[in-house]
């Protein structure tokens, strides 16, 4: 696929259809939080809504079987990404979305994520709320029962589990912004 497809939400659709459908509900998750990004996108300049929305298609592309590297699924699906030459945008979005850095810190590739930019803080705010008000299965949530959710899915002491702990103050800052974005509050 050509990179300046990618970069479209239609080409992204398009990639994340090709492989996460067999994952089921992570396949229905990614549906649903493009969905969310769509509905967020107003809180985003007018000229960065469709990179939003690309990006939420692809945010969970690391989960891929085929993709699987590290085991850690934004720098693997960041990585694969940048194989097909994606603009640098996309790849942080994907590489920084949820609070990655602090899983990557459990798992020890805090070095390997550092390798992608941050990139535009509010195109991060807006897909980090997207991914945190959407359930496994495509159900909307609140950004605390998400959050309640992912703590009693993953096993205390988990890589996931610490990370999404210790993320939660940053995560609900990152939603709390988006929505004062698209309600039109000042930040």
């Amino acid at each position: 696929m050509a990179p300046s497809v990618l970069d479209s939400a239609r080409g992204a659709a398009r990639l994340a259809e090709s492989l996460l459908p067999p994952l089921g509900d992570r396949w229905l998750h990614t549906q649903a939080v493009a969905r969310r990004a769509r509905e967020l996108a107003p809180a985003v300049p007018l000229a960065e809504r469709e990179l939003l929305v690309a990006a939420a298609w692809l945010h969970d592309i690391g989960y891929a079987p085929a993709l699987r590297d590290t085991g850690f699924h934004p720098l693997d699906g960041a990585r694969y990404l940048a194989t097909l030459g994606v603009p640098e945008e996309l790849l942080s979005l994907v590489a920084h979305h949820s609070g990655a850095a602090y899983e990557a810190e459990q798992r020890g590739l805090a070095a390997e994520l550092a390798v992608y930019d941050q990139g535009d803080a509010v195109l991060l705010d807006a897909l980090t709320c997207a991914d945190m008000t959407t359930g496994p299965s495509g159900q909307r949530f609140a950004f605390t029962a998400r959050i309640d959710e992912i703590l009693i899915r993953y096993a205390p002491g988990s890589e996931v589990h610490t990370a999404i702990s210790r993320a939660t103050p940053a995560l609900a800052a990152a939603v709390a912004r988006t929505q004062a974005r698209l309600a039109g509050q000042p930040m």
